[in-house]
């Protein structure tokens, strides 16, 4: 089937360029002696995270517990979660996971502790966490070096949690105005993390692990320090119209949400049918990565979403609408993919204008 004749909405990757990006990041780490593994809340598709294994990654990172529990029943054995997880019942879940694989998640806080070491108290193997480090995002992670020492002090007395390391998410990245700015993020985020890499050791823990993440930081040629160990890119592996701004071209978008047109009401105005619910109404304001409206229209330069509803698209543009017609199909680039692959229930992979493949997002909803 040609990929035009597709019911819509849809969401199409491009198999290609899929391919190229996965093998673009496996080199950049390769040829940087550092590990791959690769966050999987992107893509949410137990198939993709085990090409990407099958590529090099050494494991992957996921965001939640469910991504964790559908990627290991798909076969994957080494899990991250990249996250800190909270509850007794999320708890129980990781304890049940790490019988039958190497599983790992985030720790910030020395409440967050308690609980671990609670859950596990009677569990056959540790917990294994990694610490996560503040780097300037302004999200999660210890921010003061003497926190850190209070955790680290702490867990001494916790024989049930076992310290892998630490990680830490520049996302702030995504904010740089220049190549220049962005380097410099990631080289001040690099340092900090190893800084207290740095402390862990002095203090005893052995903390082999020093994990790095956030596409934009990696998908230019910026020096990863000596003592990283791994990188965490998620986004990678389709890009869009946000990435596509980091990176200066649109080359490597390998998503995108097929449309059709339903309405020609004005002039200037074309209606497509997928609005928030297939698209989301996410935006962002700042940097290399700012985006213009809501989604790029693929083919045609300069013609943007300009507003979404829940079931339709809104496009304002003169030229645009004389050249289209109701029935027509377009390709949107999102401007951010992770949400959007989340509201699809599958993927259709093209080859040559042909549909080769349906790929189920199986940890689409997995939000617990």
């Amino acid at each position: 089937m040609l990929y035009p004749e597709l019911d819509t909405p849809a969401l199409l990757i491009d198999k290609a360029i899929m391919l190229d990006n996965l093998r673009h990041m496996q080199r950049q780490a390769d040829r940087r002696g550092v590990a791959l593994r690769p966050h999987t809340k992107t893509h949410k598709m137990s198939r993709l995270a085990a090409l990407q294994v099958e590529m090099g990654a050494c494991g992957i990172a996921v965001a939640k517990t469910q991504e964790a529990e559908v990627m290991a029943q798909s076969g994957q054995t080494d899990i991250f979660i990249a996250n800190e997880i909270v509850g007794e019942h999320k708890l129980k879940r990781i304890r049940a996971l790490a019988s039958r694989v190497n599983i790992a998640f985030g720790l910030d806080s020395i409440e967050q502790a308690v609980q671990v070491e609670a859950a596990f108290a009677d569990s056959e193997a540790p917990a294994r966490v990694l610490i996560e480090i503040e780097v300037g995002e302004n999200r999660s992670g210890v921010i003061e070096e003497s926190d850190f020492r209070a955790l680290l002090t702490f867990l001494r007395g916790c024989p049930h949690i076992a310290l892998e390391g630490v990680f830490s998410h520049d996302g702030h990245s995504y904010g740089a105005d220049t190549l220049e700015e962005g380097s410099e993020i990631s080289r001040v985020s690099q340092r900090r993390t190893l800084r207290f890499a740095a402390i862990a050791r002095e203090m005893g823990f052995a903390a082999p692990t020093v994990s790095i993440g956030s596409t934009p930081s990696l998908m230019h040629d910026y020096p990863i320090l000596e003592g990283v160990t791994e990188i965490r890119p998620g986004t990678y592996i389709f890009m869009d119209a946000a990435q596509a701004g980091n990176i200066g071209s649109l080359s490597r978008c390998a998503a995108t949400v097929l449309s059709t047109v339903i309405s020609r009401p004005t002039s200037e105005r074309v209606i497509t049918d997928v609005g928030a619910k297939g698209l989301t109404m996410q935006v962002r304001t700042r940097g290399r990565c700012a985006t213009q409206g809501l989604g790029l229209v693929k083919n045609h330069p300069g013609v943007v979403i300009d507003q979404v509803y829940d079931e339709h698209a809104i496009i304002y543009n003169a030229g645009f609408r004389e050249s289209v017609r109701v029935g027509a199909r377009i390709e949107i680039i999102p401007n951010h993919i992770c949400p959007v692959v989340n509201l699809h229930e599958y993927a259709f992979l093209v080859e040559n204008g042909r549909i080769v493949d349906r790929i189920s997002v199986d940890c689409r909803g997995k939000l617990g």
